[in-house]
């Protein structure tokens, strides 16, 4: 039996790869570390019986060309670049755990909320240059924080949170009102959630019902102070109107781990002093990629049939 590993983390991480090899011998690592398109996938993928992929576009177009493919793994989470009517056509096996790397994404949202309302970023890049100005931002202590989509990673932030005696508000099409009720947090509606909030935080998946979701619409609710975050999905919201609203001052700040185009490229975002970004790292840390790499093993095994 013929597997492939399309992720670059996955490929990279040794313990990942001793445990794969072990029970898959016949195994090939992105040892090249592509950045895939459909003709380099689909020549990656040629001939394998099961494949970990990671973030690349799995569409009916490049599974038509692997007829020997019967089973794809999911290594990490957020499931929008896999065509699941494709996988259920073609009879195809589906392997996936939610949330597996629900702390590595939570963590960073914490911290990209602790530099930006201390604006410590600002600071940092006023000392780079050569200037001493110390900046007086927020305490995080106090603040309302709003969770737009309350699953794994919106569930865990709010356990971080704990400690700063925040009010949480969180929009969620089905919250779970045992765990709202369990830890303090405010069901509202998407409106609401905009409005009264300091920090709102994005965790819903990329779907048809989510792209652009996050516009002009609901960024003219937040507070001329208001900070947005975004560690989910890029493309949720529209960057142009983020750009628009950041440079006028209509809100104060922004983090992001995800865009709209990844990599990403010639954004006029990432030069702005109140814009901190990183590159999609959020479940990249040691523990998250293990984590994210031991269940698309397993995955291959536990495989089901798309409903």
């Amino acid at each position: 039996m013929k597997i492939a590993v399309t992720s670059k983390s996955f490929s990279k991480n040794k313990l990942l790869r001793e445990q794969l090899l072990s029970r898959y011998p016949n195994t090939h690592f992105n040892d090249q570390e592509i950045t895939f398109n459909d003709s380099t996938l689909i020549h990656f993928l040629n001939g394998c019986d099961r494949a970990i992929v990671g973030l690349e576009k799995i569409n009916d177009e490049i599974l038509a060309q692997l007829p020997h493919l019967k089973v794809i793994s999911k290594y990490g989470v957020g499931c929008d670049n896999i065509d699941f009517d494709s996988l259920k056509k073609r009879k195809i096996l589906f392997g996936y755990t939610a949330g597996v790397n629900k702390r590595g994404v939570s963590e960073l949202t914490l911290q990209m909320m602790l530099i930006l309302v201390r604006k410590a970023m600002t600071a940092n890049l006023d000392l780079r240059a050569g200037k001493w100005i110390p900046q007086f931002g927020n305490n995080l202590s106090n603040k309302t924080i709003g969770i737009l989509g309350l699953g794994n990673v919106g569930k865990d932030l709010v356990s971080l949170l704990a400690p700063f005696n925040c009010q949480i508000l969180a929009n969620d099409l089905a919250p779970d009102l045992k765990f709202c009720n369990q830890f303090g947090v405010t069901p509202v509606d998407i409106e609401s959630l905009f409005s009264n909030s300091d920090l709102v935080s994005i965790h819903v998946p990329l779907d048809l019902s989510t792209r652009g979701f996050v516009g002009e619409k609901l960024m003219s609710r937040m507070k001329s102070q208001g900070i947005l975050i975004n560690t989910a999905r890029g493309g949720i919201v529209d960057e142009a109107c983020l750009y628009k609203f950041l440079s006028e001052g209509k809100i104060a700040a922004a983090g992001f781990d995800v865009f709209s185009e990844e990599p990403l490229k010639n954004s006029s975002l990432v030069g702005l002093n109140n814009f901190f970004a990183t590159p999609h790292i959020g479940g990249s840390s040691v523990e998250s990629v293990i984590a994210m790499g031991q269940a698309a093993i397993a995955g291959l095994d536990t495989a089901t049939e798309v409903i």
